[in-house]
């Protein structure tokens, strides 16, 4: 199997959510030794532009402009690093990260989306009273919202639904009590009740047999933090009770990169002010040094 060397893009982006400490993501891994532990070069850091509390009319999104102007910026240093035949490991910023990588691939051919997340995120902006990119970004990605989140470059869907496999989410009552439209059917969907009765390795190889079909290029995988169990990790905006613990994480990854058909990663939301002593930051370290790590990705 041919390896790739790892690079690190710092896109600390709160466009999505708010701007109360989810932009320290990526020095807070790299505190952690993250750099280290994959022999990662650090390619980019994207600083978005600044955050503006009014919810646009428009799009009843928060940022909307400014996330669609940012998110071909961070397409091109997806772009850069995948030119050099390297896997990018992106790190986010809250959730409305992804439209980044996935125009980046979308100009590139049909990729796949492997999204491990404990929300769905596939809100539409009519129902969501806070307008944040970061509920909607699954939704965006597959082509459902407004046009100006969801056509960027005229690329819409930036994936096909077909081709986007939701992965972990635990948020079924959120969804059904706020009026979420559901999933179509067919995004594929693994919920946390499905993945526990299947067990995390049936799961997550049923998952990535779905993402390397011939017809797609390859795929990209999401991790949101608060995938992971509320115990191991509490450090989120919108906490869950339950979720993967961070070995069942760690060996959804190791899935997913054995079947050489990932092409890179982001890791989003995780909220180093919510973590003082850093336990929850280590976590998400170890799981995605554990994964990734093991994959021997370096060259």
């Amino acid at each position: 199997m041919h390896h790739r060397s790892y690079a690190i893009i710092e896109a600390p982006s709160i466009l999505g959510l708010k701007p109360n400490g989810v932009e320290q993501l990526p020095q807070a891994l790299l505190g952690h030794g993250l750099a280290r532990k994959l022999n990662a070069r650090l390619a980019a850091r994207l600083m978005p532009p600044p955050y503006d509390p009014e919810i646009d009319p428009e799009t009843r999104t928060l940022n909307a402009q400014a996330i669609a102007e940012w998110s071909p910026q961070l397409a091109d240093a997806v772009e850069d690093v995948l030119e050099r035949d390297e896997f990018p490991v992106v790190l986010g910023g809250d959730c409305s990260i992804l439209l980044g990588p996935a125009l980046a691939l979308r100009r590139r051919g049909r990729y796949g989306l492997l999204f491990v997340d404990g929300h769905a995120d596939f809100y539409q902006p009519e129902v969501n009273p806070n307008g944040e990119a970061a509920s909607m970004d699954l939704a965006f990605a597959t082509g459902r919202g407004p046009a100006l989140l969801t056509d960027l470059e005229g690329r819409a869907p930036l994936v096909r639904e077909e081709d986007a496999v939701a992965f972990g989410f635990r948020d079924m009552e959120e969804q059904a009590e706020y009026g979420s439209q559901p999933l179509p059917d067919a995004l594929k969907a693994f919920d946390l009740p499905t993945v526990r009765r299947m067990g995390v390795v049936a799961a997550a190889t049923a998952a990535v047999e779905h993402l390397v079909r011939p017809e797609l290029d390859g795929f990209f995988i999401h991790v949101d933090a608060d995938c992971l169990d509320d115990a191991v990790m509490p450090a989120v905006e919108y906490r869950i009770p339950d979720g993967l613990t961070p070995e069942e994480l760690s060996s959804t990854l190791k899935i997913a990169l054995a079947s050489g058909k990932a092409v890179g990663i982001e890791v989003t939301v995780y909220n180093p002010r919510l973590d003082k002593n850093g336990d929850a930051g280590r976590v998400l370290a170890w799981a995605l040094a554990d994964s990734l790590g093991s994959s021997a990705q370096a060259a």
